[in-house]
């Protein structure tokens, strides 16, 4: 499918791995999170523009919720907005999966309802059509 358009949605989901753990509870760096964006973001652009297109911006990113190794994360990218080469796109993750250590080490539940980690508003760029 091509043809950019308000509403298109791309939803990822990915295992947070322990090495990428880096601060003390298993904590998850932002950085990590906004990577995930990208690569959601990419697909938006490949599914609309058929180009992997350039993040340009973000205009607000909201952590809400830590993310810890363990974790399985639903990235969700929709666009709200399309332009003559922008496509404005608004980002949420939400954890799904979380994992337990504190009753064994490969111990994970699904969580009864996700949390939203962090939520952003960005912007990409396409080639002009052809």
């Amino acid at each position: 499918m091509t043809g950019a358009r308000v509403g298109l949605t791309v939803t990822h989901r990915r295992y947070v791995p322990y090495g990428h753990a880096h601060y003390a509870g298993n904590l998850v760096d932002g950085a990590y999170v906004l990577g995930l964006f990208g690569d959601v973001a990419t697909e938006v652009c490949i599914r609309a523009d058929g180009d992997e297109g350039l993040f340009a911006s973000y205009s607000e990113v909201q952590f809400r919720s830590p993310v810890r190794a363990g974790d399985v994360l639903e990235v969700v990218a929709t666009v709200t907005r399309v332009g003559t080469r922008s496509r404005t796109v608004d980002f949420v993750a939400r954890v799904v999966c979380r994992g337990r250590p504190e009753r064994g080490g490969s111990a994970a539940e699904v969580l009864v309802e996700p949390v939203v980690a962090v939520t952003a508003t960005g912007t990409v760029v396409v080639p002009a059509a052809a």
